[in-house]
């Protein structure tokens, strides 16, 4: 039970400093993405059953593949805009 909580606890905080790393090119900037962040997390802090936990980490990453899309996205249309208007 011990390992599969430290786990758990080691996947949270992996999924969190990948969203921090992710966040140096949020568009509205970093001071505005963690505090949300850091909000978003502490939410579910309190979080004890395991099922919910590992529902919030998914939900996570799929927070976590959104904001990569975002940022695939921006910078498609820059590299459109600059060679299509070339």
């Amino acid at each position: 039970m011990a390992s599969v909580n430290l786990e758990l606890r080691q996947q949270v905080i992996a999924i969190y400093k990948q969203l921090l790393y992710l966040g140096r090119d949020y568009p509205q900037g970093y001071n505005y993405f963690r505090p949300r962040l850091h909000r978003a997390f502490m939410a579910n802090a309190n979080l004890t059953d395991e099922a919910e936990i590992r529902q919030a980490i998914a939900r996570a990453q799929f927070v976590q593949k959104e904001i990569e899309a975002l940022y695939y996205l921006k910078r498609y249309r820059t590299l459109r805009k600059r060679y299509d208007g070339a």
